[in-house]
């Protein structure tokens, strides 16, 4: 079957963010005809002037609606579209260059129904940003699970770069009403009906995170906090290492205390982390002021998706 693209871009307020990503787009090496669909998710500052100035350069459409959140602006996008295949991502992507046309081989080689990629960090992006990439993205910190096929088991693909078929989308409706944690969702529904997912390494974009450390930490929280939902949902899915990021904030503090009382081993070895962590995002970003910063985000990482996983485990709200 010969694969016909559609990208679907939700936005809300970000028309700068979506002309960076449509002008990334045009720079494709992919050769096939593909289509884009931007939809406006009821923002005030509307995005249409915007992909007006790519109408002679990509085969774009852009679709106001109202409010109603990412997941069902992902969702009307995929009822408009007129590919076979949907790839949808977040409006504050870059898109590499050879972006489809990795796609399009991967899928040629081993065809699923859906897939995931990577996300990485580009040369433009702020201290703050390459900071949370890396403590999201690194081995150290997350067991490298949005970077590394060697670090992939059965992949659940996240909706910032995400592909679904058309047949996938139509058996299982798209995405629920979720507000975090949705792609996850999707996923899990994939899977009971015996739909493939799998990890596509060249397939990474370059992921923004329109950002601070403040607004990163609640992030962080509501992912934490939707996982014991889907936990409970999808019972077979639980894992033991969901609970390791506050039985690391635990043990962190714990350490501290303990230096009041003489005991130094235990803080010694965070120190160990904590200087492995700055070596390898220093090697990885070349800049310490990076490198610094990731330890930062990392304790805010744990902390917030901790935090937020504690407080669902013993709340249903």
């Amino acid at each position: 079957m010969k694969l016909s693209y559609s990208i679907i871009i939700p936005v809300y307020n970000r028309p700068q963010e979506i002309d960076a990503l449509l002008e990334s787009l045009t720079k494709q090496t992919f050769t096939e005809d593909f289509e884009v669909l931007v939809i406006e998710d009821g923002s005030i500052l509307k995005s249409d002037e915007i992909v007006s100035k790519y109408e002679g350069l990509l085969n774009v459409k852009y679709h106001f609606k109202e409010n109603s959140g990412a997941g069902a602006s992902r969702n009307f996008g995929m009822q408009l579209a007129t590919g076979n295949y949907f790839i949808i991502f977040d409006s504050d992507c870059i898109i590499p260059p050879h972006y489809l046309a990795e796609v399009d081989d991967a899928l040629d080689q081993n065809y699923t129904d859906a897939f995931g990629g990577a996300d990485a960090a580009h040369n433009s992006f702020t201290t703050v940003q390459k900071a949370i990439n890396y403590s999201m993205t690194s081995f150290l910190t997350t067991g490298g699970i949005r970077g590394s096929r060697n670090s992939v088991n059965r992949f659940q693909p996240r909706s910032f770069n995400f592909g679904i078929s058309r047949l996938a989308y139509r058996i299982i409706g798209g995405f629920s009403d979720m507000k975090t944690g949705e792609d996850i969702d999707l996923t899990l529904r994939l899977w009971e009906k015996n739909f493939h997912t799998q990890f596509i390494e060249k397939a990474f974009v370059y992921h923004k995170r329109r950002t601070s450390l403040k607004q990163f930490f609640k992030q962080t929280y509501l992912f934490g906090k939707a996982r014991p939902f889907l936990n409970r949902k999808y019972p077979d899915t639980g894992k033991i290492t969901y609970w390791f990021p506050i039985l690391f904030i635990l043990f962190f503090m714990a350490s501290i205390v303990l230096l009041f009382f003489g005991f130094m081993i235990p803080a010694a070895l965070f120190l160990i982390y904590f200087a492995a962590l700055i070596l390898d995002s220093l090697f990885k970003n070349k800049k310490i002021s990076v490198a610094a910063l990731s330890v930062l985000s990392t304790l805010i990482q744990f902390t917030g998706y901790g935090l937020g996983f504690l407080k669902g485990s013993f709340s249903s709200n």
